[in-house]
């Protein structure tokens, strides 16, 4: 099941709700003050796995393609 995290624009807190499969629209409040004003944040995600990696990471987001960037 999907994590997608949120940000209320009425008090500003930040927030995750796990979707349900068939669960469809279904409609997202503030789990502070009830604002159905929210936005949905861009997130990322991580993919676990048992091997072992041919290059070491040193990009501090983990994002970069080679693993490897200018952001140190």
């Amino acid at each position: 099941m999907p994590i997608y995290s949120y940000k209320c624009k009425k008090c500003g807190v930040e927030f995750d709700v796990l979707v349900g499969v068939g669960t469809g629209d279904q409609e997202i409040k503030c789990e502070k003050c009830n604002s159905k004003n929210v936005e949905k944040k861009f997130t990322s995600f991580a993919i676990g796995s048992s091997g072992s990696s041919s290059f070491s990471s040193s990009c501090p987001t983990g994002i970069c393609p080679t693993g490897t960037c200018n952001l140190n």
